[in-house]
């Protein structure tokens, strides 16, 4: 017997984001196809990757927001993970294949001393369980054709690093820390360097990201969540393009100042220099797009373009 066709999901022009606490077991990549079908959105991308066994903070873009992503690419990030100590692992998570197991035989103390010196500028050396590219290709492509290429450490600055609470006596010894860190922190890797400076490995066992740039996990809805709601619902949620605008000054234009603009023009003002500015129309008022100021002088950056602002416009009507 054939079976049916399948229902083709007519696409809408969705622009905006939402902040998703992404659950367990799912890519980020999978997560955002999810609610990208929810919205029946046409264009989606998100702002960086968590690993399937990561939870937390994820936001993901429709339409116009997606060419801001970068943004938060670029944040600073907060996370809460659980280390278990005496198991080295292929991946450096609990997904990986166990390579080895050693007694545990640090004290509190020691426990103390060596996380003291994760904090701050640190070098890391990117894993090979990773999207981060070599000759076009990502490192996680060579590792599962069980090939180890040459990588560059990096540096990275680990904020803070919080010490939550320690088991070292049990079946099971682990570490539970807060960190909070800047971008291209590997996580998995940190927890890899803290095992091997205790002298007896570790892997992470749990991941969750509580901040990345302004958004935490307070404004976060869940699949779930998003699933209940009938459709209009789910939009009325989204959170505006300029969301991703935070820490941006604001520079408003009127409509001349702003057709100028939008079609690339430097318009001239009394503007004080700045290195991130979020351009708005005044009438109607709107976001028209990123710029910077210097010498007095609006540059623009990444743009909206004109069918872009009379869907958002409409969408508010």
């Amino acid at each position: 017997m054939t079976a049916a066709p399948r229902a083709r999901v007519q696409r809408r022009p969705v622009h905006g984001v939402v902040l998703l606490d992404k659950p367990i077991g799912l890519s980020s990549n999978q997560a955002l196809q999810k609610v990208k079908w929810l919205l029946r959105a046409e264009k989606a991308g998100h702002t960086g990757t968590l690993d399937p066994l990561a939870t937390g903070v994820l936001p993901l873009c429709f339409g116009a927001a997606t060419k801001f992503s970068q943004l938060h690419l670029d944040a600073d990030k907060t996370y809460e993970t659980t280390l278990r100590l005496g198991v080295k692992t292929s991946t450096g998570d609990a997904e990986g294949e166990l390579l080895e197991t050693r007694p545990v035989t640090c004290t509190p103390g020691r426990v103390v001393e060596v996380l003291d010196r994760f904090t701050g500028p640190i070098q890391q050396l990117p894993p090979m369980h990773s999207a981060l590219k070599k000759d076009g290709k990502a490192l996680y492509e060579y590792a599962r054709a069980g090939i180890e290429v040459e990588r560059e450490p990096r540096e990275v600055t680990i904020h803070d690093l919080e010490l939550l609470g320690m088991d070292l006596q049990g079946d099971a010894p682990t570490l539970r820390l807060r960190v909070r860190c800047s971008k291209g922190t590997y996580i998995r890797t940190l927890g890899e360097d803290i095992g091997a400076a205790l002298g007896c490995g570790a892997h992470l066992s749990e991941l969750r990201r509580l901040v990345t740039g302004d958004f935490g996990l307070d404004r976060c809805l869940t699949l779930e969540q998003l699933e209940a709601l009938p459709e209009e619902r789910r939009h009325a949620l989204l959170l505006p393009v300029d969301a991703l605008l935070g820490g941006h000054v604001r520079v408003t234009l009127d409509n001349e100042q702003a057709a100028r603009f939008l079609s690339g023009m430097r318009r001239r003002g009394p503007w004080a220099d700045a290195e991130r500015v979020a351009v708005h129309g005044d009438r109607p008022a709107t976001l028209l797009g990123t710029a910077h100021v210097k010498s007095g002088e609006l540059i623009p950056g990444r743009l909206l373009s004109p069918i872009e602002i009379q869907q958002i416009l409409e969408s508010q009507a």
